[in-house]
């Protein structure tokens, strides 16, 4: 049995990140990613942390990160502003189950995330950072301001000394940013993101479904049976619209 994948850049890219989210699980840090207790009514998309400022700048940063393009939907259409609302509003966010006392001192890359603010924390005060930041240099906040500004921003966030967040480290946030961008991107849709599996069909991934006996022999014949969540095929576990 051979599953196809195609060979392009953005399918490359996601694996490495993925296998970095995974590493990031060796780093001292629990990972915990879980789905909230919300009645099944209750619409993926119905907010639960981000006000509408932050909403929009979380739906323009996660655009750019892994944006809509020729091999499929991207970040934004797949849902991952949705995953990432629920993750903050819920254990992850509070950093629940986190070692959070201190000392506070400044850790290395090798020791994970270091900070005293909560997942939860981190966000709001960094958006609320860049967004002051991108007026006074943009004249606009990071949603409103063109596309190609939107990734210098990205990029200098993304190295250490690139932008002085006076609350918040900004390479901090965006390492975070990035991280849960992928988790989203290609977690079970049941957790909000990867809306009509559309990072796993990206890499070729078929799912947890539950036999696969007919194929296991089925040597060099392509695997052609459609991806399927825990929840099976809707995967998002939404009754009513």
């Amino acid at each position: 049995m051979t599953i196809p994948t195609p060979t392009l850049s953005r399918r490359d890219f996601l694996a490495a990140t993925a296998a970095g989210v995974s590493a990031c699980a060796c780093q001292g840090v629990p990972r915990e990613v879980a789905p909230l207790d919300i009645p099944n009514e209750t619409r993926m998309d119905a907010p639960l942390f981000f006000s509408a400022d932050e909403r929009r700048f979380i739906v323009a940063a996660c655009s750019r990160l892994i944006p809509k393009d020729e091999l499929g939907p991207g970040a934004v259409e797949a849902g991952v502003p949705d995953f990432i609302d629920r993750q903050l509003a819920g254990p992850y966010g509070q950093a629940r189950t986190w070692y959070m006392h201190g000392p506070w001192e400044k850790g290395t890359a090798e020791q994970g995330y270091q900070l005293k603010s909560t997942p939860a924390e981190l966000y709001r005060l960094a958006i609320r950072d860049i967004d002051d930041y991108c007026r006074k240099k943009y004249r606009n906040a990071f949603a409103q301001i063109n596309p190609q500004d939107q990734d210098e921003v990205l990029g200098a966030l993304e190295k250490k000394d690139g932008i002085d967040l006076p609350n918040v480290p900004g390479n901090a946030f965006f390492t975070m940013l990035l991280q849960n961008t992928t988790e989203g991107f290609l977690s079970d849709p049941m957790y909000g993101g990867n809306r009509d599996f559309a990072g796993w069909k990206l890499i070729g991934f078929p799912g947890p479904r539950y036999n696969y006996v007919e194929q296991i022999e089925q040597y060099g014949t392509p695997y052609t049976l459609p991806p399927v969540g825990l929840l099976g095929r809707r995967g998002t576990g939404v009754t009513k619209a």
